[in-house]
């Protein structure tokens, strides 16, 4: 199976004001920059979604060595630049998509969710201490279902049209799935 990691990081993070994924870590590290690192010592094939208009993460990220995906309409929601990552990898068997303000998941967690949908689940979801999280897994047969989301959910509805069919794996060593950066406190 030839499978992609999507790291979506177009959002404008207005909750956190601005710049939220060049925003440093207590290391330094920006967060868009942690996430990538982390996904793509899970994954070597991957793509990072931006907006155009944020060159300065653009640069970051293709520092980085990313092969960055420019998302031209990513104020109308997250399901644009998931569909921006989609189109640009299209004839992949399957994604994991993962979010750009989630710098803390370990990449033995994101393994674990890719070789979910390299055996041929559908959908492929961590939990920690039974709660869903991040990065999820996708498979190639969702992809029409996945070109007609809408608005700021990304793909929760196809996840929910396909609730019994989802893989959920027990990640209870790795609360980073449930830890996203929205605001500045979020950081402490």
């Amino acid at each position: 199976m030839k499978l992609r990691a999507v790291l979506l990081a177009a959002g404008s993070g207005s909750r956190f004001g601005g710049d939220k994924m060049l925003a440093p870590l207590a290391d330094g590290t920006p967060i868009g920059v942690a996430s990538w690192r982390n996904l793509v010592s899970a994954i070597a094939n991957c793509v990072a979604v931006v907006r155009s208009d944020d060159g300065a993460l653009r640069s970051a990220l293709i520092a980085e060595g990313a092969n960055v995906i420019e998302c031209a309409d990513a104020q109308e929601g997250m399901s644009r630049s998931l569909i921006a990552g989609l189109k640009a990898t299209v004839n992949e068997s399957g994604w994991v998509i993962a979010l750009g303000d989630m710098p803390f998941i370990k990449p033995a967690t994101i393994r674990k969710i890719s070789d979910a949908i390299e055996r041929g689940e559908l959908i492929a979801i961590p939990t920690y201490k039974g709660k869903r999280g991040h990065p999820v897994g996708l498979s190639a047969s969702l992809y029409k279902e996945l070109m007609a989301i809408t608005g700021d959910e990304g793909a929760r509805e196809v996840v929910r049209r396909h609730a019994n069919e989802c893989r959920l794996i027990a990640c209870d060593d790795d609360p980073g799935i449930l830890r996203d950066i929205d605001t500045p406190d979020d950081l402490a």
